[in-house]
């Protein structure tokens, strides 16, 4: 079994700060990649930030200059750290990991449960 748990969600007032954690457990061999996404009511769910094992990050143009994403991989933790929060921006944030499972000889992609951020105006 391999589990997403994220944490630090919540309600913020516009123009605040949220740092997001998650942190993959269970029978991991690797990890490739982690990364968030956001999903707003009556959206698909997109693209927030991704990074690689090796430090290559990619983010939404919306997102680029405010959201930071960071990893730790001792800890095998993903990070987002939010700024200059907009309503906008309100959504339940997921993370996202490419593992590798021990006794797999492949990679697959897990969820989290998601975190809601509630930013308001």
């Amino acid at each position: 079994q391999v589990q997403l748990v994220e944490s630090g969600g919540g309600l913020v007032q516009a123009g605040g700060s949220l740092r997001l954690s998650c942190a993959a457990s269970g029978r991991i061999l690797s990890i490739k990649a982690m990364g968030w996404y956001r999903q707003a009511p009556g959206k698909q769910r997109d693209l927030v930030a991704t990074i690689t094992n090796g430090g290559i990050t990619n983010y939404a143009d919306s997102m680029q200059g405010r959201f930071t994403i960071s990893r730790d991989n001792s800890k095998n933790t993903v990070y987002l750290q939010m700024n200059s929060l907009k309503p906008e921006d309100t959504a339940v944030y997921y993370c996202n990991a490419r593992v590798r499972p021990l006794g797999s000889a492949y990679e697959r992609d897990y969820w989290g449960q998601g975190t809601q951020v509630t930013v308001s105006s």
